[in-house]
């Protein structure tokens, strides 16, 4: 098992977490939804500007509680997530993505504890992710099933939280 470190992501952090975050969108999706809806996804949520804009909101936006990155042992980032709690009770998982060669080692499941721990703090009691593709054919699925979400429609999940 992989050991990731997990902090706020700095300005310095934009351009990786845009290449982590485009790389797992085409890895993943490109034979689900096919080469223009990817292009299409990588364009509009991988924006370098975008990213380094959200990371740079002065003690954040109403509902949005910033980007994290998980880091191995040299440092590296290895990995990033998103979220917030746009709706009073309910927190939204924005992305998660994790660079290829660290998958299946834990760092999914600590950026996501930690996302989840920031959106309990400011009263979530549930939390919710959309996904590219419909449920059945999502490779993200299994990683979500696992955490204990459920699907709520074709391409929406959600899990109530528990009180740590």
């Amino acid at each position: 098992m992989q050991l990731a470190d997990v902090r706020a992501a700095a300005a310095a952090d934009a351009a990786t977490i845009s290449r982590l975050l485009a790389d797992a969108i085409r890895g993943s999706y490109h034979e689900i939804l096919g080469e223009i809806p990817v292009h299409r996804l990588v364009s509009h949520q991988c924006a370098l500007p975008r990213i380094r804009a959200e990371i740079e909101i002065p003690g954040g936006a109403p509902g949005w509680l910033g980007w994290l990155v998980a880091t191995g042992e040299d440092g590296t980032i290895v990995g990033a997530a998103a979220g917030g709690v746009p709706v009073p009770g309910e927190g939204e998982l924005y992305a998660l993505a994790v660079a290829e060669s660290s998958r299946r080692r834990g760092v999914g499941s600590a950026l996501l504890g930690a996302t989840t721990e920031r959106m309990r703090g400011f009263g979530a009691v549930a939390q919710r992710v959309s996904l590219p593709s419909d449920t059945d054919r999502d490779p993200s699925l299994p990683f979500y099933a696992s955490q204990g979400f459920a699907p709520l429609n074709p391409t929406r999940l959600g899990r109530p939280l528990r009180l740590p």
